[in-house]
């Protein structure tokens, strides 16, 4: 059986562009894999804010978002991509955790160069291209024989205008892009960046490059996130409004009643059929619609 970076990497290296799609719970994953999609992501923004209500600045740990990818991982057959943030804060943290990645059951994860706290007040900047190098590094060899994709995530085009810690170079975006490339990166994403920046990197990357919230031409793969969770905490907002001030949640049993994949998605046939067989064998009563 080929393990979930080997099912990843043959993803990529056929060569067909697809979407992982965000997946920020178990159930989400088995919702992803439901509808078709060959692979799922789990972001540290998703699995932050609605696992911990924290902000993904920095705060966020990596064992907690270990903890949540793994869950994910073990409901699904399709490969789960994660959100590594800078795994960690030294290139002890950065072969630790890609240790722990692997023990979870996840196919990939991307890397970040950001300084934390990032996505913040704060005007954090890009860790050094040594640096950054010296942390893929660490990665490639803790994750073995596992076939873990290593994506190299460069924040050059993530401007502190826009909230991130690049200055918007070009120029540098590539030479960082190929330096990762260097360092033992299988593919790099150059995170909240104009589509138009992108295109003038993408050419000059020898990896695969993947993207970040929409699809761009020449790029393997894209990751699709932020619509997932923030709809499901919308919803909830809703239904805790129409509960405080009508007594009843109305709107929830009519979704209940129109959707018809919910048994199917938590495998209620399959723990029916074992808890039916196990009352049976062992003369315990079984309810009448749940006899064979």
């Amino acid at each position: 059986m080929p393990t979930p970076g080997e099912k990843l990497r043959a993803l990529i290296e056929n060569g067909e562009h697809f979407v992982a799609a965000e997946a920020y719970s178990a159930l989400t994953g088995r919702i992803v894999q439901h509808v078709g999609f060959k692979a799922a992501y789990l972001g540290g923004h998703a699995c932050s804010a609605f696992h911990y209500a924290v902000p993904d600045n920095g705060i966020f740990s990596q064992i907690e978002q270990i903890e949540q990818a793994g869950r994910i991982a073990q409901a699904m057959d399709i490969p789960l991509i994660a959100d590594a943030d800078t795994l960690g804060e030294t290139v002890a943290d950065a072969y630790r955790f890609t240790k722990m990645y692997v023990a979870a059951g996840i196919a990939g994860y991307h890397v970040e160069d950001e300084v934390n706290p990032k996505h913040s007040k704060h005007v954090n900047g890009l860790c050094s291209i040594e640096e950054m190098q010296l942390r893929i590094e660490a990665g490639v060899k803790a994750r073995g024989d596992s076939g873990l994709v290593i994506i190299a995530r460069c924040d050059e085009l993530y401007t502190s205008a826009n909230g991130g810690g690049g200055t918007g170079s070009v120029e540098e975006a590539i030479r960082r892009g190929r330096a990762y490339a260097e360092a033992g990166a299988d593919a790099v994403v150059f995170a909240s960046a104009p589509p138009e920046q992108q295109a003038e990197v993408i050419p000059h990357m020898p990896i695969p490059v993947c993207t970040l919230g929409f699809n761009l031409p020449d790029t393997r793969f894209t990751l699709s996130t932020g619509w997932g969770w923030v709809s499901a905490a919308v919803n909830h907002l809703k239904m805790a409004r129409e509960l405080m001030e009508t007594g009843s949640v109305a709107s929830a049993m009519d979704a209940f009643r129109n959707f018809p994949e919910k048994y199917d998605l938590i495998d209620q046939a399959l723990y029916d059929d074992l808890i039916v067989d196990w009352a049976e064998r062992t003369g315990k009563p079984v309810r009448p619609n749940h006899a064979r």
